[in-house]
């Protein structure tokens, strides 16, 4: 048999987590894992992984991709999260950074890296058993045949923890933060799989800074203000690039630019200075350079958690901040998350 990778099931953001009581049917509580969306099929023979974005990520994890005949017991289709944790034991959390750096053009590193920082699969879905397709089956039958499927299967394959209990699953949102989660999930249990579409529910983390806008990258249509690149100061006075805000409407984009042209950079000459903007492996050739803005004008922008020193995704513009002075935009300002350990969380 072969099975066919369909596009994975979506989720659309919520501000709370929302009452089971109130939807019908019920609602499943899991942790949000933050790490690579992954479809992983395994027909008896072959092991293929697909991502969200249906570009195959099998190659980049042969550690995952050695181990899984080995465990499986028989053929299906998973859906889950791919994660690298990384930490003493004990203190373990997942590594966004780490697994980043697992998708690599050389095979040699990515070979290298399998051994040094192997990563693990975190099974929420059962999309397929043996000959059975299960996409029209409701979510409570997918997740009990997961738990029968799966129920002896060692590391690194895992199934996520669930909970019908609504203060447990906010409690999860609070506490799970600390072994790098991104939040929480809830899940239909009367509802089939739906390839594509938003039918389930994440809640995330959401906090607000003031930041100093540092410059903007000109809209891929070559008209206006495409992102705004932001900064904060750390404990030494220097000014750090810790993310961008975009979305901006396409007059909005227009009108960004005439604000901004006062703070502009320029040379002897009177031409905008630009610079250089951080590249990354998703960058590739991309245009990274941006105009350069004199430090003076203040943001307020809502982000979810921070990886490293910068913002872990593009945050959301809420207001200027005429009344904040740049140099009070520091890091002190952001949330301290309490650690926890991610064994805690698989469980």
């Amino acid at each position: 048999m072969r099975y066919d990778i369909p596009a994975p099931m979506l989720a659309k953001a919520a501000a709370t987590v929302p009452d089971p009581a109130k939807t019908p049917g019920g609602l499943l509580f899991e942790p949000k894992w933050d790490g690579f969306r992954g479809l992983l099929a395994w027909d008896g023979e072959t092991v293929e992984i697909g991502s969200r974005g249906a570009k195959p990520l099998t190659r980049y994890f042969p550690e995952l991709v050695e181990a899984i005949p080995e465990l499986l017991p028989r053929p299906c289709l998973l859906d889950g999260e791919i994660v690298v944790a990384t930490g003493a034991e004990g203190e373990q959390r997942l590594d966004w950074e780490a697994l980043s750096q697992r998708i690599h053009p050389a095979a040699s590193r990515v070979a290298r890296l399998a051994a040094e920082t192997p990563a693990m699969f975190i099974a929420f879905d059962l999309l397929a058993e043996g000959d059975d397709d299960l996409l029209d089956r409701p979510f409570s039958e997918r997740r009990a045949r997961l738990e029968s499927l799966l129920a002896d299967v060692a590391h690194p394959v895992h199934i996520t923890r669930t909970t019908r209990d609504h203060d447990a699953a906010v409690r999860w949102l609070a506490e799970f933060e600390g072994a790098g989660l991104d939040g929480v999930v809830a899940k239909p249990l009367d509802q089939p799989y739906a390839p594509g579409k938003r039918t389930l529910i994440k809640v995330k983390h959401a906090r607000t800074a003031d930041v100093v806008a540092l410059g903007y990258r000109i809209h891929k249509s070559g008209a206006g203000v495409g992102s705004l690149l932001v900064g904060l100061y750390d404990e030494d006075g220097t000014l750090r690039q810790v993310g961008g805000v975009a979305a901006w409407s396409d007059a909005r984009r227009r009108d960004l630019v005439e604000e901004l042209a006062p703070l502009v950079e320029r040379d002897e000459a009177g031409d905008a200075v630009t610079g250089e903007g951080e590249r990354s492996r998703f960058t590739g050739s991309k245009d990274v350079s941006f105009v350069r803005l004199r430090p003076e004008r203040v943001l307020e922008v809502r982000y979810d958690q921070l990886e490293g020193a910068r913002f872990r995704h593009t945050v959301q513009f809420e207001r200027w901040r005429p009344d904040r002075e740049a140099r009070s935009c520091t890091y002190a300002q952001l949330d301290s998350v309490a650690g926890y350990d991610l064994a805690d969380v698989i469980g």
